[in-house]
């Protein structure tokens, strides 16, 4: 991992690793792609003076790896994105970062002319800098600043914690993603394979054809769902190595159904501020009992602190406050004034043996009737009923209660009534925290890494409740 960028270039060039250390369609292209696009890049900044301002949308694999290496080894600044973002998404995005060039988006701009690109006066401050996107389920698109540095600090702290010197990653997750991204670090840094899969692909057990115990795959919630629901799946994501399980909340229900089949399950807590995972549970550690908690990495720590600042004990419940050598610098185009550590919106605490414990997010929390509600406590006793398919817990404004606590979920019966729920919640939740008002739905907008869209949400339940209040 102590290699430079410009030595994993000239390394794809030569090919020293195994031909298959890349495992997708047209995986041979690689090198070649990688070679030629480092060549024109440093050929063409060296003669404009100044890196190219680079928006990396490929949708092939192949191409978006060897543009992502090429790019950041050229000290060109590269925005991953998303090639299915809306026409107004892709508006911001061009509006924040003012592109040189597009790799994507159907231009298959591979040798492109550069001569026609933008020549600015004043070099860009942004070179070698690697912005992830971030937030854009929700609202405005952003863009985390890494650096290489930073990225491999992700994948040492991986490294050190799971006790490898390599490491092989089954890949399902988008590659704009930093879920999808680091599995590619890790491999390519590491000198271990890279499987890359779309996930509807793995739903269909014949191209699983892997030597899979020697490979981590990453899964978000929803997907793990949907893989234990076909024995033959269940069956395969067992021989894996370990499965990180991240992206999202998880639910007791999907615990132990893992757990059953004997899943080597590896909840995750991280973000794309902090490259990927921070705190992980071992899949040892997993199948015997543990699971609402997560180990924090080597490269990390965590303090929890009060409103005020102030340090916590163990066991109290506070704001999470991150340091880690895998921070990232800012939101481009500006730093943080402090990058020595993060401040998040997540609650949890530190028990005793300083594992991390997540409460919620303090923007999700519901205060009604002056006590707090964390969405996360009510939804996973809501799945335990095995009544719901799915559900997700919001506060709406209430002129009695302050804010109401609201269920929007998919009945997995549609002839089931949210009486039944409520008569299963009495003896497991407190009154005030048994939901208010009951909003059935046939689907509840997540992206595609599980997250769900707390806006439209919102906009659904109101639409709902004025529609139930007008009848």
């Amino acid at each position: 991992m102590e290699k430079t960028l410009e030595n994993f270039v000239q390394d794809a060039s030569r090919q020293p690793l195994s031909n298959d250390w890349l495992i997708c369609d047209d995986s041979h292209l690689f090198a070649q792609l990688t070679q030629q696009l480092y060549l024109e890049l440093t050929q063409f900044s060296y003669y404009r003076g100044t890196p190219i301002k680079i928006l990396l949308a490929e949708r092939d694999p192949v191409r978006f790896l060897a543009g992502f290496l090429a790019a950041s080894a050229a000290r060109c600044p590269v925005f991953l994105c998303n090639p299915d973002w809306t026409k107004q998404e892709w508006q911001q995005v061009f509006d924040l970062v003012n592109p040189d060039l597009i790799w994507g988006l159907g231009t298959r701009n591979w040798g492109q002319d550069y001569s026609k690109l933008k020549n600015p006066i004043i070099p860009s401050p942004d070179s070698g800098l690697i912005m992830i996107p971030t937030g854009g389920s929700s609202g405005k698109i952003k863009f985390a600043i890494h650096t290489w540095q930073t990225l491999i600090a992700s994948v040492r702290g991986f490294t050190e914690h799971f006790l490898i010197n390599q490491v092989n990653s089954f890949c399902v997750l988008p590659l704009y993603h930093v879920s999808g991204l680091m599995q590619f670090m890790r491999s390519l840094t590491t000198g271990g394979k890279l499987v890359i899969r779309s996930f509807k692909e793995v739903e269909y057990p014949q191209v699983n054809s892997i030597e899979s115990s020697i490979f981590f795959i990453s899964l978000v919630p929803t997907q793990l769902q949907r893989l234990l629901q076909k024995p033959e799946l269940t069956q395969w994501l067992s021989q894996f190595q370990t499965v990180l399980l991240g992206g999202g909340a998880a639910w007791n229900e999907l615990f132990e159904k893992a757990r059953y089949y004997n899943i080597r399950l590896s909840p995750t807590y991280g973000m794309t501020e902090t490259a990927s995972q921070i705190a992980t549970l071992k899949p040892d550690e997993f199948l015997n009992g543990k699971e609402n908690c997560t180990q924090i990495l080597p490269h990390a720590s965590i303090k929890i602190r009060n409103q005020q600042g102030e340090e916590l004990n163990s066991n109290q419940i506070g704001n999470i406050t991150i340091y880690s050598q895998a921070l990232a610098l800012g939101y481009y185009p500006n730093t943080w004034e402090n990058q020595a550590y993060l401040q998040v919106d997540d609650l949890g605490f530190l028990d005793n043996k300083g594992y991390l414990h997540i409460v919620g997010r303090n923007s999700d929390k519901i205060i009604t009737g002056g006590e707090n509600v964390y969405p996360i406590e009510v939804e996973s006793t809501i799945r335990a009923t095995e009544m719901v398919v799915d559900i997700c817990v919001i506060g709406i404004p209430d002129k009695l209660w302050g804010q109401a606590v609201t269920a929007i979920y998919i009945p997995k019966d549609s002839n089931t009534s949210d009486i039944e729920i409520r008569n299963l919640l009495k003896d497991k939740l407190s009154k005030f925290k048994i939901p208010k008002n009951w909003i059935p739905v046939q689907t509840l907008p997540r992206n595609s890494q599980g997250k769900i869209n707390r806006q439209e949400l919102q906009q659904i339940a109101t639409k709902f409740l004025q529609t139930s209040l007008a009848d």
